[in-house]
C-alpha cells in the first residue's frame, strides 16, 4: 500500500484534525493556520500524489476523488482514528466532502475553504491532465499568481513564492492523476447525505470556485454555515490568513482562547490597518507578549468582535474615552481607526466638539489639534 506523505503537530492527545490541500500546492498551504489549529487538536496534513513527499505512483490515471478518499482513509487508519474532524481547500475540500458523504461515521466536523460540488467541466480537467503530461507544469506555474491570489503581494510574499515554489516541483503524473480525479467528479446529487456539521468559506475574490459555489454547498448541505472573506482568491488562507483563520477555529473550537485570538487579531487588522499591527509585532518581545496576547485576545476578540454595538459606535466612545484621559497617542491611534470604521471627518469633529462639553474645553482643544493633523496625514 502506497503511504501519502504527512506530517504531525499539536498534542498527542488532542482531537484529531486532517488537513488537506488543493491541487499544486503542498501540506504547506496551512503553514498560515497551523500553529493556531494545532493548539486544539492533533493535525495530520498531508501531500496530494506527486505533491510534496509524496509519490506520484499514489494515484494513477483515471483517479477519481473516491481514490484520494481513501488514501486518506488509510492515514486515518494509520494513526488509529476512528473519526477526525477535516478541513480542506479546493480538491483537499472535495475529499473531505466525499468522505462526509460516503464514509459519515468517520468525520466528526467538516470545513470546505474554497471548494466546489463540481469543478467546472470535465473535459476542461482531461485537457489539463492531457496537457500537463506532455508539457510539464511551466506554463501553469506562470498563470497561478493570478488564479490562486486576489492580492499582488501575497505571490511576492514567502507565502506566495513558497506556494508556486512547491507547484514547479510538483511531478506532472501526479499532478494529472488529480486533474483526472477532478474530471470525474460531481457531488451535488449527494451533498444532502452530509450530516457532519459544516462550514463553508469562500473568497469574494476567487475566480476558480466564485463564491456562488461555496453557496451552492451550503445551500445543499443540511445546516452548513457560510462565511465569505472580501480581498480573497482562490488560496484564501494565503491572502486573508486571519480571517481564514478566525473562521475555522469558531468552527472548530468555539469559546476557546486560540478562536479569541484568531478573531480578534482579525478585527484588530480591520480597524487599525494592516501596516499598524504588523509593526506592533514586530515591536513585540519576550517581555511585553503576554500583554499583546491579552489585549487581541480580550479587547479585539470579545469586546470589539461583541456584536452589541457596531464598529462605529464603537469608536466615538473610544475616541471619547482617550480624550477624556489625555492618552493622546492613543487617541490619534483611534482617529485612524475611526476612518477606517466609516467615520467622516465632520463625525469625528462631532464627537470632539461633544468632548468639550463633557470632558473639558482643555482636553477638546489638545483633540482637535491631534486629530486636524491625523486627518490631514492622511489625506496626504
Amino acid at each position: 500500500m502506497t503511504e501519502l506523505h504527512h506530517r504531525l503537530d499539536g498534542p498527542e492527545a488532542a482531537a484529531p484534525l486532517i488537513l488537506g490541500p488543493s491541487l499544486g500546492t503542498s501540506l504547506s498551504v496551512w503553514d498560515p493556520q497551523l500553529r493556531a489549529l494545532a493548539r486544539d487538536h492533533r493535525v495530520l496534513r498531508y501531500d496530494l500524489p506527486g505533491h510534496g513527499g509524496s509519490p506520484a505512483g499514489a494515484a494513477a490515471a483515471g483517479a477519481t476523488v473516491a481514490d484520494l478518499a481513501r488514501l486518506v482513509l488509510d492515514l486515518a487508519d494509520a494513526q488509529g482514528w476512528e473519526r477526525f474532524h477535516y478541513a480542506g481547500v479546493s480538491l483537499g475540500g472535495a475529499i473531505g466532502a466525499h468522505l462526509a458523504a460516503h464514509h459519515p461515521d468517520r468525520v466528526a466536523s467538516l470545513a470546505l475553504v474554497c471548494s466546489s460540488a463540481r469543478f467546472g467541466r470535465p473535459d476542461a480537467w482531461r485537457e489539463r491532465a492531457e496537457q500537463v503530461r506532455g508539457q510539464g507544469l511551466a506554463a501553469l506555474v506562470e498563470g497561478a499568481p493570478g488564479r490562486w491570489f486576489a492580492d499582488p503581494g501575497t505571490a511576492d510574499g514567502p507565502v506566495g513564492e513558497a506556494l508556486l515554489a512547491d507547484l514547479a516541483a510538483t511531478a506532472p503524473e501526479g499532478y494529472a492523476a488529480c486533474c483526472d480525479a477532478l474530471a470525474s467528479y460531481d457531488l451535488r446529487g449527494d451533498l444532502g447525505r452530509i450530516s457532519a456539521p459544516t462550514l463553508v468559506v469562500s473568497g469574494r475574490e476567487d475566480a476558480p470556485t466564485p463564491p456562488s459555489h461555496g453557496r451552492e454547498l451550503a445551500d445543499g448541505i443540511p445546516g452548513a454555515a457560510l462565511t465569505e472573506i472580501p480581498g480573497a482568491g482562490h488560496l484564501a488562507q494565503a491572502d486573508r490568513p486571519e480571517e481564514v483563520t478566525a473562521a475555522l477555529l469558531g468552527h472548530l473550537s468555539p469559546g476557546t482562547d486560540g478562536a479569541r485570538h484568531a478573531a480578534g487579531m482579525g478585527v484588530r487588522r480591520a480597524v487599525l490597518g494592516d501596516a499598524h499591527v504588523d509593526r506592533a509585532i514586530a515591536r513585540t518581545t519576550p517581555f511585553t507578549a503576554r500583554f499583546q496576547d491579552f489585549i487581541t485576545r480580550y479587547a479585539w476578540g470579545e469586546v470589539w468582535t461583541s456584536p452589541g454595538l457596531d464598529r462605529r459606535t464603537r469608536s466615538c466612545i473610544t475616541l471619547t474615552a482617550m480624550i477624556a484621559l489625555g492618552h493622546h497617542d492613543e487617541f490619534a491611534m483611534h482617529v485612524r481607526a475611526a476612518v477606517n470604521n466609516g467615520l467622516t471627518d465632520d463625525e469625528i469633529a462631532e464627537v470632539v466638539l461633544h468632548s468639550a462639553i463633557y470632558c473639558g474645553v482643555p482636553a477638546a482643544n489638545s483633540a482637535f489639534a491631534i486629530a486636524q493633523r491625523v486627518l490631514t496625514d492622511l489625506k496626504d
